[in-house]
């Protein structure tokens, strides 16, 4: 049984990270490896809950509590396997995930220290890698029957190796000329290393997943190929729409760009695809419009790539320290102040303004953002910027990036030719078996719900794996974790 006095005995402790001025220096992960000593102990604040809540702040259903005892004990052996028992790709979760798990950890309630249930697993993975324990699982049996999935993200490759276990042959197809969807160019490597996504996709091979990448199905490859090639096809393009503010004035000068396209070239170059970037922050006073992770992430890959300085700007008040219970009550993802590892190497941030127009030079370069104070209201479903009048104030800008968010997957070929249609939330509606109204043709990930969490995304990749299996007539069940209207916790 669990140690009934752990929580009681140790505080939440995680590893410190690499220090600033050494991280600054190269584009390695943020976080070393934490003692074997440090996550035992924190393993064991885990109580074993008669209702583990956690389970469900997570959609793939993570045996949490499970795991979290076998390392206290130091069984790592089982631990990996209770782990790989719900997640297929633990690595990429560990370190990008947000863990809405740990908000609804019981020891989070009023304000309490929650488990460190993302670093316990993100070290699970790193040991059980260590020790050769993650190996090829390929199907005893084929089935004859063949899947096409479109896209390499997350829930493509979740549903891929799914399916390819349970014997079926599976091809997936990426545009990219190297795959991992977002994982690959959206991701800096001082969050995901890219070693991480290679390993994997080694795994796949070896379990008999083939890959063809530099295909942009609609485009370069039709879809009705594609369609007489495999008994089923799974789209999973991502929500790579992103947002611009074509009103603003001045958005025509040069050096305004959509965060994605930085990030990418920035990841490209690291990667040696290409030798430099032609967006680059080097020099520069830089300003990036937005406060998640995506905007997080431009702040890191501006220090690393030597702006002069970064100004980073939220529409929205400066969150609470911790949850307000009357706004959002335990176990539901609470809205409070987020600092990133890239906040303390640098830059400036600002709440509650926004860009009332871009200024330029007679050539047309951008020079400067004039911001102002706003005040954010929701009326039906709609939000209102109002601008507070006489704050209006100006900062030096060579560069603004654009990271305000995503409108949902992107409208093309693929999508006419199939005859489906973006509903309000940019997605792709589905019925309760993934299948879109198109048939053989099932849809999984941030193409379906929009723009979310990677555990979301392999949690629809597993669950339409699931209903393929089903349509196949293939024998036995798939793990399905979530439905195709699952939501996260909400009050």
């Amino acid at each position: 049984m669990p140690d009934p006095n752990g929580f009681l005995r140790h505080e939440r402790r995680l590893p410190a990270r690499r220090p600033v001025p050494v991280r600054l220096r190269d584009w390695r992960e943020v976080y070393p490896s934490a003692s074997d000593e440090l996550i035992r102990e924190q393993a064991g604040r885990c109580m074993d809950c008669g209702i583990p809540f956690c389970h469900d702040g997570c959609p793939l259903g993570n045996r949490i509590p499970d795991w979290n005892d076998l390392i206290r004990t130091g069984d790592w052996d089982f631990a990996i396997e209770a782990l790989h028992a719900t997640n297929n790709f633990p690595e990429f979760t560990g370190r990008l995930c947000p863990a809405p798990c740990e908000a609804a950890c019981v020891l989070a309630i009023a304000g309490g220290q929650a488990v460190t249930i993302k670093q316990v697993e993100v070290e699970i993975i790193n040991r059980a890698v260590a020790s050769g324990r993650v190996t090829p699982r390929p199907a005893p049996e084929r089935t004859g029957k063949s899947v096409g999935v479109v896209g390499s993200g997350p829930a493509g490759l979740a549903a891929a190796q799914q399916l390819a276990r349970a014997g079926h042959d599976v091809t997936v197809y990426e545009r990219d000329d190297a795959l991992g969807g977002l994982l690959r160019y959206g991701i800096p490597d001082f969050k995901l290393e890219k070693e991480h996504i290679d390993r994997r996709l080694e795994q796949l091979r070896a379990e008999g997943v083939k890959f063809r990448t530099g295909v942009n199905v609609g485009v370069t490859v039709s879809v009705e190929e594609l369609r007489a090639s495999h008994d089923a096809l799974l789209l999973a393009c991502g929500a790579l729409a992103g947002r611009d503010t074509p009103e603003t004035p001045g958005r025509q000068l040069r050096g305004i760009h959509p965060a994605m396209e930085h990030l990418v070239e920035a990841n490209r170059v690291v990667a040696g695809k290409q030798p430099s970037a032609s967006i680059t922050a080097a020099g520069k006073h830089v300003v990036i419009i937005g406060g998640g992770d995506t905007a997080a992430d431009c702040l890191g890959v501006a220090h690393r790539q030597g702006a002069r300085s970064v100004l980073q700007l939220d529409q929205y008040p400066v969150p609470p320290q911790e949850r307000d219970e009357s706004r959002d009550p335990w176990p539901t993802w609470p809205w409070i102040l987020r600092n990133y590892p890239a906040h303390e190497e640098g830059g400036e941030r600002a709440f509650a303004v926004a860009v009332t127009s871009f200024e330029g030079d007679a050539d047309g370069n951008l020079t400067a953002v004039r911001i102002a104070e706003v005040q954010v209201s929701r009326a039906d479903g709609r939000r209102t910027v109002t601008v507070v009048e006489g704050t209006e104030r100006e900062y030096p800008a060579d560069l603004v990036l654009l990271a305000i968010g995503f409108e949902g997957t992107e409208e093309g070929p693929l999508l006419t030719t199939l005859g489906l249609t973006r509903n309000r939330r940019g997605g792709i509606d589905t019925g309760s078996d993934w299948q879109t109204s198109a048939p053989g043709i099932f849809v999984a990930g941030d193409m379906h719900r929009g723009a979310s969490l990677i555990v979301w995304a392999i949690a629809e990749g597993r669950a339409a794996a699931a209903s393929i299996h089903a349509y196949l007539g293939s024998d036995g069940h798939l793990p399905s974790p979530v439905d195709p209207s699952a939501a996260a916790l909400s009050a």
